[in-house]
């Protein structure tokens, strides 16, 4: 399983982008998919994740600014980000549990990474 993420960018405070990660290979089943990030010396974060159920929740600090969406036909996962802030610059990585077959079962998957910039 490949994933591959993009829209990132440099945007100044308040801006706004859209992150996509399409997942592609042989694919079974997908559960969760996920945002994380990474910014400088500082540990790798969840900032948002969606079930396959529609549940959805989001790190206190990204909480009424970000969305999570995914289009199940296309084993895509997106991120709405508004108002973003300074404090937003990382590497976002998208991740998913995916199957590939039964007997398997589900295995988390990364992506390269989109960086994120947010200008004062």
């Amino acid at each position: 399983v490949q994933l591959q993420a993009s829209g990132g960018g440099l945007v100044q405070a308040g801006g706004s982008l859209r992150l996509s990660c399409v997942a592609s290979g042989s694919i079974l089943s997908i559960n969760g998919m996920a945002w994380y990030r990474q910014a400088p010396g500082k540990q790798r974060e969840l900032v948002a994740v969606t079930t396959s159920s529609g549940y959805t929740n989001y790190a206190d600090s990204v909480k009424g600014r970000f969305t999570i969406s995914r289009d199940n036909a296309k084993n895509t996962v997106y991120l709405q980000m508004d108002s973003l802030k300074p404090e937003d610059t990382a590497v976002y990585y998208c991740n998913c549990n995916a199957a590939t077959t039964v007997i398997t079962g589900a295995v988390s998957y990364w992506g390269q990474g989109t960086q994120v910039t947010v200008s004062s």
